[in-house]
């Protein structure tokens, strides 16, 4: 089982979204689909099929929740120089002569200033351990592409 690196404020959010799929919004989907039962005939009734449905994609979402919650790793500011989950890393891509600075880890962080750059994409991958300045390349959809790793540092 692969871990999850997550700062304590992302572990907190998901266990908050867990605990309320698991309770009142189960139970509110469940007194929906009873409603509908209730309208008669389940074969042609939408508001039935509606809360059905939103009933699969909720539990599959608690699943998911349960998942990343127990392979969950709680990362501190990054305590190294290299690229480590929980840091900022600054890029700079070929071709360009601007930086743009990225959240390392998981994509589950969500950050009002900061782009989540994801450990386990192709880019978060080999840029894993890496120090500045380093030139990394990596595979993209249709070529390996080479970015300049400019600065890493604490969030």
């Amino acid at each position: 089982m692969e871990p999850l690196y997550l700062s304590q404020q992302a572990l907190d959010r998901l266990t908050a979204e867990l605990k309320e799929r698991t309770t009142s919004r189960r139970k509110e989907i469940t007194l929906r689909i009873e409603e509908a039962r209730a309208h008669g005939d389940l074969s042609e009734n939408a508001e039935y099929d509606a809360a059905k449905n939103e009933q699969g994609q909720n539990e599959g979402r608690v699943r998911q929740l349960e998942d990343m919650i127990k392979r969950a790793v709680v990362v501190e500011a990054a305590a190294s120089d290299g690229v480590t989950p929980g840091c900022l890393v600054e890029l700079r891509y070929d071709g360009d002569d601007d930086t743009t600075t990225y959240l390392y880890g998981s994509i589950e962080e969500r950050h009002d200033t900061f782009e989540v750059l994801s450990t386990s994409s192709p880019l978060g991958v080999a840029l894993l351990g890496k120090k500045p300045p380093a030139r990394v390349t990596y595979q993209g959809p249709r070529r390996e592409l080479a970015v300049e790793l400019v600065g890493v540092r604490a969030l």
